[in-house]
């Protein structure tokens, strides 16, 4: 493409060469620089771009796009293009190379500390059931017609974005529906097009520290940039961050929640009980009225459900294809049924902190389970006050609690329980600890009580296990599959 074309967004000046060039390729990572290509300097958390220049110049680069001044060779032709801020110059940069391709599609971007996964696939289900060919990217994976890509981020780099909106036009896509992570945001990953809709779930204190945000108030602020870069606005007015976050907003704002004054109301909810299954029914007023039930547990079901119901109400789909798709959704590892036994209910789900381990088995309690068991363990390399406020979160909620192993890393597993324990010793909860996580998981159903509510908590939708840098596969469901055919 010609460079002109490339820097049509931008403000930039040439600070070395002529912008009468063709560029052959955008690259960001230096092992990647090819003849006549544009390099862009990204400056990350343990490396810098603007330190490779000399590098990548005598690899062939033809372009250079900074923010800083740097160093040249004395004799060279490559161009110098200055911008700002080289982060957000290359998502201008990306949707330019890849042809705009956001503008062939509707986009739908969801933030928030908790929902936004469950609710994606929500979305995708509902817009197919109504016709739609829909693409999706995540924390889990990225989907492009039959195609399933590996999550590394919840939100990709730019240049990674726009390849596979690309790829979601090329296969047929008319609409996309995204998470939008604060680093995302923060790090300007979703820049160089806008969202046709904006989606707001929630906020509490997460992702605060090294790497990621410096405090809440930044975390908070994050969030907010999506309201500056969509059309539409969609957010749970019941939040109580929720004005913070849409603060100068520059797009329209519809507000849904459980309480009046928003524009879409959920009333009259009713718990759902049946044999190894459990869910919640309520009504919608306001915007739209109609009868919905969801398959699975809480209050925080309702919330997902809502929101996407505020958003396909804009897409026009019926009330009996929301209904089926509320009906049919499930998110692999997030609050996911695993049929064991007409007995009791067993579920999965990724709750990997206190926050949301608490937030699940407060919902749990409201179907008042024979005894509500929780079988989790902690992460290696992280933070202890994680595991101690985890064994003091189920040790008070769960009537027992299981302490296994997670991803150990390059910890010893039992290192961890005993950080853990030290949470649970807080309390009066029962526990056992069996540090071979099958064996735990075996031990749960073989001990499963009539009425009974059994939580694997911490793995979610992931089909490994790290230890020692070493990834082992292991499926919670190829486990429990594995237990009951030695059962049998």
């Amino acid at each position: 493409m010609e460079l002109r074309s490339l820097l049509e967004k931008l403000e930039y000046t040439v600070e070395n060469g002529t912008l009468d060039k063709e560029v052959s390729a955008v690259v960001y990572d230096s092992r990647k620089v090819e003849k006549n290509c544009l390099f862009i300097c990204i400056k990350g958390m343990n490396f810098d771009g603007h330190d490779y220049v000399t590098e990548v110049i005598n690899k062939g680069a033809a372009v250079l796009v900074v923010e800083q001044e740097i160093v040249l060779p004395q004799t060279t032709d490559v161009t110098v293009i200055k911008v700002a801020d080289t982060r957000y110059a290359m998502a201008f940069i990306s949707a330019a190379w890849f042809g705009n391709p956001a503008e062939k599609l509707k986009v739908i971007g969801i933030t928030g500390t908790k929902g936004k996964t469950t609710t994606t696939y929500l979305v995708k289900s509902m817009l197919e059931n109504a016709g739609r060919k829909v693409g999706l990217v995540g924390t889990i994976e990225t989907i492009i017609g039959d195609t399933h890509i590996h999550a590394n981020n919840t939100t990709p780099e730019s240049y990674l974005l726009q390849e596979y909106f690309k790829q979601m036009v090329d296969a047929g896509c008319d609409t996309v529906v995204m998470e939008v992570s604060s680093q995302g945001l923060k790090l300007h990953r979703t820049q160089g097009f806008v969202f046709d809709y904006g989606i707001f779930t929630n906020l509490e204190p997460d992702h605060i520290g090294v790497g990621e945000h410096a405090d809440f108030e930044e975390y908070l602020a994050c969030k907010g940039l999506l309201f500056k870069q969509c059309k539409v606005g969609l957010v749970n007015g019941d939040d109580a961050h929720c004005d913070a976050v849409i603060a100068g907003h520059t797009c329209t704002i519809e507000k849904f929640g459980l309480n009046s004054g928003n524009d879409l109301v959920a009333t009259n909810l009713q718990l759902v009980k049946k044999p190894g299954e459990l869910g919640v029914s309520f009504t919608t007023n306001g915007l739209l009225s109609m009868d919905v039930e969801v398959t699975t547990p809480g209050r925080f079901s309702v919330y997902n459900a809502l929101t996407a119901i505020a958003i396909c109400r804009h897409f026009g789909v019926s009330e009996e294809d929301i209904k089926k798709a509320l009906l049919a959704a499930k998110v692999k590892g997030r609050i996911e049924m695993v049929k064991v036994s007409d007995d009791f209910t067993l579920l999965i789900d990724y709750a990997h902190n206190a926050m949301s381990l608490e937030s699940l088995l407060k919902s749990l309690k409201e179907y008042e389970p024979n005894r509500l068991v929780c079988l989790f363990g902690c992460g290696g390399n992280r933070s202890k006050i994680r595991r101690y406020e985890m064994g003091e979160v189920s040790g008070n909620l769960a009537d027992l609690t299981i302490i296994t192993s997670d991803n150990p890393r390059f910890e010893e597993p039992q290192d961890i329980i005993d950080d853990i324990k030290t949470g649970i010793a807080k309390t009066n909860g029962k526990y056992v600890e069996i540090c071979d996580r099958k064996e735990a998981i075996a031990y749960a159903i073989d001990h499963g009580e009539p009425g009974d509510i059994i939580v694997l908590a911490g793995k979610g939708h992931e089909d490994y296990q790290e230890i020692k840098g070493i990834k082992y596969p292991m499926d919670e469901r190829n486990l429990i599959a594995d237990i009951l055919t030695e059962r049998n």
